[in-house]
């Protein structure tokens, strides 16, 4: 039996943007072998510093965990795309700090969740459905500097990542400019049930070859 724990932010608990459909978590219910459980430990509105203290909640009987967080931590880092700034210069050096200190809370939470062994899943940060064509092209340059570090985090640890990216990709998987939509949340549910296979062939090649450093992204 597979017992499947979100941890996270809204990405994963957004029943509140459905509408009235499903939200992630039973949407990766329904697509689990009978038998199995999906959990929702995340909670809308967390940040990489929340996750160790959802990371203390994880049920004895976990199997998978899967990772989706950052998006509020750029959030809060917003303010630097309409700032004025001096130079070119100015401007990377605003967004190489933010990206430091988003890499090291990051890892902090990786950390947290790999704690007690499980395998791990983890997911990127999409570029989200802003209104406004600038804005969206602006968010989605600086969004890079925060994916960047979640991605080489899981290619250091050979964990398999799930690029939203890629998933949520057209205006239809999105409730509001950052909320995903029950489509979206349907994609994104497909994608974490595909990563369990992986994340379990994985673990039987390293239990064969401790060197195996194989990672996947969906």
């Amino acid at each position: 039996m597979q017992h499947v724990v979100l941890l996270g932010d809204s990405i994963f608990d957004n029943a509140l943007y459905t509408n009235g459909g499903p939200d992630v978590v039973s949407q990766v219910q329904e697509l689990l072998p009978r038998g199995s459980l999906a959990t929702l430990l995340a909670v809308d509105g967390s940040t990489t510093e929340s996750i160790p203290t959802q990371a203390e909640k994880i049920p004895n009987d976990a199997t998978h965990l899967v990772l989706s967080v950052g998006g509020n931590d750029a959030i809060l880092s917003s303010d630097i795309l309409l700032k004025p700034l001096k130079s070119t210069v100015n401007a990377l050096s605003e967004l190489a700090d933010v990206g430091e200190k988003f890499e090291r809370n990051y890892r902090k939470a990786v950390a947290a969740c790999r704690e007690i062994g499980l395998p791990l899943t983890i997911c990127t940060i999409y570029n989200g459905d802003f209104p406004d064509s600038q804005y969206q092209r602006l968010a989605s340059t600086a969004l890079t500097v925060f994916n960047d570090a979640i991605l080489r985090v899981g290619f250091e640890l050979g964990l398999a990542i799930i690029d939203l990216r890629l998933v949520c990709n057209s205006p239809e998987d999105y409730a509001n400019p950052i909320e995903p939509s029950s489509h979206g949340g349907e994609k994104i549910a497909r994608c974490i049930v595909a990563s369990l296979a992986w994340t379990e062939e994985r673990k039987t090649q390293t239990i064969k070859d401790q060197h195996t450093s194989s990672r996947v992204i969906f």
